[in-house]
C-alpha cells in the first residue's frame, strides 16, 4: 500500500471511528401555544440538543387539557432520542389508553413535531420516512355549502361560486337540513328519528345541490353521529339517487352493529372513524365491515404512524381511507405527508383554501390548494415553517409565542 493510499485509508477509519462515537441526538424541550380560531389549535415544538426542532398540532374544541397535557408529559421525553418515535409512543402505556381523549390529542401532537423533527435529522420529507410516495399531491374537499339546500336559488349561487372558485375544488361536504318543531309538528329534537318530512326536505335539498354543482364535482354528505339505524338507513335511501361520494357518520361512533347493519343494506358507501381512536378503536369496524370508507383523523387516532397502522389494517380489508382535518394549515400539511403514504387514500377535509389567516398560519408561496389538491413538499419534514408573524397574531389570550 502506498503512503498516500494508507493516509487514505487511515483518514476513513479515523472518520467512521468519529461517526461511531458521536452521541445520539436528544430531546432537549417541548414548547406549547395555543391559537384561537374557528377551533382551537395547540401547536407543539420538540427541540434537540443541537437545536433542530419540530413542530406538531393538536387542534380541538374546547382545547382544554391539551396544552397541559403536552406539559404533563415533556419530563417523560427530555433526554430521549427522537428518532425512537414508536418506541416513544408505546413507551407512555397506559397514559394513552381508553378515553383520554385530550391526553391522546397531545401525544399526537408530540407524536406529530418528531416525525418533522426526524425528516430535518435525517433531511428526508415525512412521507419518505412513512414507507415512501404513492402520490405528489393529495385531493382535498371543501365543507362550504349552500346557506339554504332547500332554496334553488341560493343552490344555483353557491354552485357558480364554487365553481369559479381559484382551489378549483372537486368535492364537497355538505350536511343535511333539519326541520325545527315550529315547521315540522314531528319533530322532536331530543331523539334520533327522522320525519316524513325531513327525509323529503333532504331528498330534494340534495337534488337541488346536484342539479347545480353538477356531475364533475363530488357531493359528500356530512352527520354528527344523531340518527338511529332505521333513520340512516332511510337517509341513505334518501340521498342515494345524488350517488354521495359517501355518507358520513349518521350513527354513533361507538354502536358496531349499528354500522353493519346500515353498511349491509345502504346502497351508498358508508364513512366512520374520525372520533375512533388507535387501531384498537377501529378494530371492530374494519374487521366487521361497519364501513366502506374508514375515516383517520390524526389527532384522535394517535398520530402518523398509529393511523398508518390502521390504513394497513383497514386495507387488509379492502377498505380506502380518507382523512378528517379541521386543524390548522400546520395539522394539514402534517395529513398531507400521512396521505402520501397511504396507498388506498381517498381524500382529505380541510378548512385551509379560503384565502385568511388560516392559510397563512405557515409560509408558503402562491395558493395552497389547486385545482382541488394540495401538492406534498419535499423539503424534510413536514417540509412547512410557521409564520411568526401571523401565529402572533391569532395567539389566544393569554399566549405566548415560543421565542
Amino acid at each position: 500500500m502506498s503512503s498516500v493510499s494508507r493516509r487514505r485509508f487511515v483518514g476513513v477509519l479515523a472518520a467512521a471511528a468519529s461517526a461511531a462515537g458521536q452521541s445520539r441526538p436528544r430531546i432537549a424541550d417541548i414548547r406549547a401555544m395555543v391559537l384561537q380560531g374557528p377551533h382551537s389549535y395547540t401547536l407543539v415544538k420538540v427541540t434537540a440538543d443541537s437545536g433542530v426542532f419540530g413542530i406538531g398540532e393538536g387542534y380541538g374544541s374546547p382545547f382544554v387539557g391539551v396544552k397541559a397535557a403536552i406539559l404533563e408529559l415533556r419530563p417523560y421525553f427530555i433526554g430521549k432520542d427522537p428518532l425512537e418515535i414508536e418506541a416513544l409512543y408505546n413507551g407512555l402505556g397506559h397514559r394513552t389508553d381508553g378515553s383520554a381523549e385530550m391526553l391522546l390529542r397531545a401525544v399526537s401532537a408530540i407524536e406529530m413535531a418528531l416525525w418533522d423533527l426526524a425528516g430535518k435529522l435525517l433531511n428526508q420529507p415525512t412521507a419518505t420516512l412513512l414507507g415512501g410516495h404513492y402520490r405528489d399531491r393529495v385531493r382535498v374537499y371543501c365543507d362550504a355549502g349552500p346557506g339554504d339546500m332547500l332554496d334553488r336559488n341560493n343552490c344555483n349561487d353557491w354552485a357558480d361560486k364554487m365553481k369559479n372558485d381559484p382551489a378549483g375544488w372537486t368535492a364537497f361536504r355538505v350536511t343535511p337540513p333539519r326541520s325545527t318543531t315550529r315547521l315540522d309538528s314531528a319533530r322532536d329534537p331530543a331523539n334520533r328519528v327522522l320525519t316524513s318530512r325531513e327525509l323529503r326536505d333532504i331528498r330534494q335539498a340534495f337534488e337541488y345541490c346536484r342539479d347545480a354543482i353538477g356531475w364533475d364535482r363530488d357531493l359528500i354528505v356530512h352527520c354528527e353521529g344523531e340518527y338511529d339505524v332505521r333513520s340512516a338507513i332511510q337517509l341513505a335511501d334518501a340521498i342515494e339517487p345524488v350517488k354521495p361520494l359517501w355518507l358520513e357518520d349518521p350513527l354513533p361512533p361507538d354502536d358496531v352493529p349499528g354500522w353493519m347493519r346500515l353498511t349491509q343494506v345502504s346502497k351508498v358507501p358508508i364513512a366512520t372513524g374520525a372520533n375512533l381512536a388507535r387501531r384498537q378503536g377501529f378494530r371492530d369496524c374494519i374487521v366487521g365491515q361497519g364501513c366502506d370508507v374508514v375515516e383517520i383523523d390524526l389527532r384522535n387516532a394517535g398520530g402518523l404512524l398509529e393511523s398508518k397502522k390502521i390504513a394497513s389494517l383497514a386495507g387488509l380489508y379492502g377498505l380506502p381511507v380518507a382523512a378528517r382535518n379541521m386543524g390548522s394549515a400546520l395539522a394539514t400539511m402534517a395529513t398531507v405527508q400521512w396521505a402520501a403514504a397511504v396507498r388506498d387514500f381517498l381524500a382529505a377535509e380541510t378548512v385551509i383554501g379560503q384565502r385568511n389567516w388560516m392559510d397563512d398560519v405557515i409560509v408558503h408561496d402562491g395558493p395552497l390548494v389547486a385545482q382541488g389538491y394540495i401538492a406534498v413538499p419535499r423539503k424534510p419534514g413536514l417540509g412547512v415553517e410557521l409564520n411568526p408573524d401571523v401565529v402572533k397574531a391569532n395567539l389566544a389570550a393569554g399566549e405566548r409565542y415560543w421565542d
